[in-house]
């Protein structure tokens, strides 16, 4: 079982001594007061913090690399939703490599509908008491954290016991129609320790989130958590150090102002392209292939959502109406060629994964998932994990496709230790993903000449290059040659 991914339950911590409305009404002001935010309607705090690829490393079972966010500054308006945190990034590139400068910009307001946008306003210490002072709140008295909290590592404050105050947003539902769970954690010290909630993954299920919130200081009448320490799914997800911070802010107009963003991409069409007898390109904003076998279809790649996981599986049951999905392929473990898998899952499909990722995706679909309304939350299947090695092959008189582990020593070069590519011999054809051919003159990244160097040992003939991320021409075996220096 994997340490780091994790899900508690909204009831699996014991709690007693149930108090009343008043009762817990009167606790609140008194934890308003005692943390200095009576008549605070805003905050802004600064200082350094750090961030990861949630889901996008290399080793997905961790442990994930943080990435600094200088200049950090984080502001809440709690007169309306909306908050804005911002910095100056100098991170390295998306998995290693020089450095790059990136502004950090996160903006919430009352156009984001969503819990997961919104969650990051809510589980704020001055968040969390807005909203269980307009939530009818419950209160209960904990003896001490759950057994699986204490696994992990949380301290039990003061003398043992904390007082728990949950509270649900009217707005907005779960898919699901559950309502969301938000709990704050009052130690003997009188302040907000930590705040937990948990919302709807493609992946993860019921997502716990979970911040801790520690070394108070005062600024100004104001107390303020000068560590905090966000996880979700188990996974470290945001750290801040708090150097500053004020209440009230004269300039709060200012420090919400949201930088000017262009349009997003139109949404792409779903469809199919006969690529040779018994194979199919699927076309969606992820490319996926559908491979004939004589008893069963063979899918490459199921999208970056459940929303194109389940298109793509649409498609293919329309290209391929009497047989049956048999294995869905999932190239690597990053959220976004993961998020698809769920509809193949709950329509019976066994995942085809390098090993080091079969645990991953076994603990992960095996989550609840009751606030998800998904085909998967409501068949509940267990999932079916193949972890492969170096090669698979999957044969029979129709057809023959190879899975190959793509590896290097150099950890520069390696996108994921579990990341594969399909490879078709009598179509001469390499399906890959995220390994991006350069523009004309322009060097490969580090992942890119690594696929070119190991096809360089595998001695692979293909013809055609194609991408679930697709090109807009089409592509070779001699480009990647070119781009890489590797012949063969």
């Amino acid at each position: 079982m994997l340490k780091r991914l994790a899900w508690i339950a909204p009831a699996v911590i014991a709690t007693v001594a149930v108090a009343g409305a008043q009762d817990t009404r009167a606790v609140l002001e008194t934890l308003t007061k005692d943390m200095g935010a009576t008549g605070v309607t805003s905050v802004t705090f600064s200082g350094t913090a750090a961030d990861v690829n949630f889901l996008q490393t290399t080793d997905i079972n961790g442990p994930w690399p943080l990435r600094p966010v200088t200049s950090y500054v984080r502001t809440i308006d709690l007169s309306q939703l909306a908050m804005r945190s911002s910095g100056m990034t100098n991170n390295p590139g998306l998995f290693g490599g020089a450095p790059v400068d990136s502004p950090f910009n996160q903006n919430i307001g009352a156009s984001s509908a969503t819990w997961t946008q919104q969650l990051d306003y809510w589980i704020t210490p001055w968040g969390f008491l807005k909203g269980a002072a307009a939530n009818n709140p419950t209160m209960k008295s904990a003896p001490s954290p759950s057994i699986a909290l204490e696994q992990r590592g949380w301290k039990v404050g003061g003398l043992g016991k904390y007082t728990v105050i949950s509270w649900s947003p009217a707005q907005p539902k779960a898919p699901s129609g559950a309502s969301y769970t938000v709990k704050g954690y009052i130690g003997a010290d009188k302040m907000i320790e930590r705040v937990e909630t948990w919302t709807d993954h493609g992946i993860l299920g019921d997502m716990h989130v979970e911040v801790t919130y520690s070394n108070y200081k005062n600024f100004g009448g104001l107390e303020v958590p000068t560590k905090i320490v966000q996880k979700r799914g188990g996974f470290t997800f945001f750290e801040t150090t708090i150097a500053d911070a004020k209440a009230n802010p004269s300039d709060l107009t200012a420090l919400l102002a949201a930088p000017a963003r262009g349009g997003g991409p139109a949404a792409a069409q779903i469809g199919s392209t006969k690529l040779a007898e018994g194979l199919y390109l699927i076309e969606a904003p992820y490319n996926a292939l559908a491979v004939e076998f004589k008893d069963y279809i063979v899918v490459v790649e199921a999208g970056q959502s459940v929303a194109t996981g389940q298109n793509i599986l649409n498609e293919v049951k329309k290209v391929y109406p009497t047989k049956p999905i048999r294995y869905v392929v999932n190239t690597h473990p990053h959220e976004d060629h993961s998020l698809g898998l769920a509809p193949f899952v709950a329509a019976g499909a066994e995942i085809v994964t390098h090993k080091n990722n079969k645990e991953f995706f076994e603990t992960a679909y095996r989550a609840p998932r009751t606030l998800l309304s998904d085909s998967l939350a409501q068949n509940k299947r267990k999932p079916k994990v193949m972890g492969i090695g170096e090669k698979q092959v999957f044969k029979d008189g129709n057809h023959s496709l190879e899975l190959h582990h793509i590896i290097d020593t150099d950890v520069e070069k390696v996108h994921s230790d579990g990341i594969i590519v399909a490879y078709l011999p009598k179509e001469k054809i390499l399906f890959q993903a995220d390994f991006t051919l350069p523009a004309a003159g322009a060097m490969p990244n580090p992942f890119v000449q690594s696929l070119g160097e190991n096809m360089g040992k595998l001695k692979l003939d293909f013809d055609r290059y194609l991408g679930v991320h697709p090109s807009q021409t089409p592509q070779t075996r001699a480009d990647l040659m070119n781009a890489t220096g590797v012949k063969y």
